[in-house]
């Protein structure tokens, strides 16, 4: 599989780095998989920069301020939604690799239910965090020790990934036959998306390389072998990001406009399946 030259493709949006850079990148739309590429992307040697920021809330557990109090109660809330997830493919609580593991809490929770776990983290202050709560993660996923694992777990990872492609191959080569795949990721196609534009939060750029859609991410995965089983809605999302969203964009009343377009993405979510994030679940054939 090759990628095309993503200059040539037709550019959807400019959107601004609010979090560190205050650069601006443009989102191309690769039909191919009807999703949308950042570009142009950072240098491999570059994007640990863009993540050098106390406001990157999932490499801390701050809660310093109402966004990061909020990303914190739907954080232990969902803990015991992925674990449902999780479990309904494997009752008997075998191997599981999170990657992304961040500060380590949705590994500590699988590891309090039952399940064997390993993580990667590229992160070091994130990687400490998760050390203190005795939870050791691997800086990078070829540092894994020789296994395959029963599920792979990636909590609004695979967006941050350079070289997909081969990333996925990597994934797929470390797990069991039948093994589980479980990825949640934003949903460019979404009304909270389409009606935030540039603001969207979920854009994240250039921490977010790839955005993708329910059409697209299932017909990538098909091209490395893998049956979609399950979706699943992340409902919570679309006010978290709406709230950011008002936030970029400078807004009045930021709150009351969050939960009402939050609130109106979910309602027409129930309809389309178009929600803010969604969890899919793949299968190795």
């Amino acid at each position: 599989m090759n990628y095309p030259d993503f200059s040539s493709l037709n550019t959807k949006l400019t959107c601004k780095d609010y979090t560190v850079s205050e650069e601006f990148f443009q989102l191309k739309y690769w039909d191919e998989y009807d999703m949308l590429v950042t570009y142009p992307q950072p240098k491999l040697d570059e994007l640990d920069s863009y993540y050098e920021s106390e406001d990157y809330i999932s490499h801390t557990d701050s809660k310093a301020t109402l966004v990061d109090k909020i990303y914190q109660s739907v954080k232990r809330i969902m803990l015991n939604k992925k674990l449902e997830i999780v479990s309904s493919f494997n009752q008997n609580k075998g191997s599981l690799l999170d990657v992304g593991a961040g500060t380590g809490d949705f590994l500590n929770a699988a590891k309090n239910d039952g399940w064997s776990i390993s993580g990667v983290e590229p992160n070091s202050k994130a990687r400490s965090l998760a050390n203190q709560k005795k939870i050791l993660l691997v800086e990078d996923i070829n540092q894994l020790p020789t296994q395959k694992y029963d599920v792979i777990t990636l909590w609004h990872v695979l967006e941050h990934v350079p070289n997909l492609f081969e990333y996925i191959e990597t994934l797929k080569s470390l797990l069991k036959e039948n093994g589980i795949l479980i990825i949640a990721v934003p949903n460019y196609k979404s009304y909270d998306a389409t009606y935030y534009k540039e603001f969207w939060a979920a854009y994240d750029v250039p921490r977010h390389l790839w955005h993708f859609s329910p059409k697209g991410i299932k017909k990538l995965f098909a091209q490395f072998n893998f049956k979609l089983e399950n979706t699943f809605p992340m409902t919570y999302d679309a006010y978290y990001v709406s709230l950011l969203s008002e936030k970029y964009k400078n807004s009045s009343f930021q709150k009351l406009k969050a939960l009402k377009t939050g609130f109106l993405s979910n309602l027409k979510a129930k309809h389309s399946g178009e929600y803010s994030s969604l969890i899919y679940c793949f299968k190795t054939i």
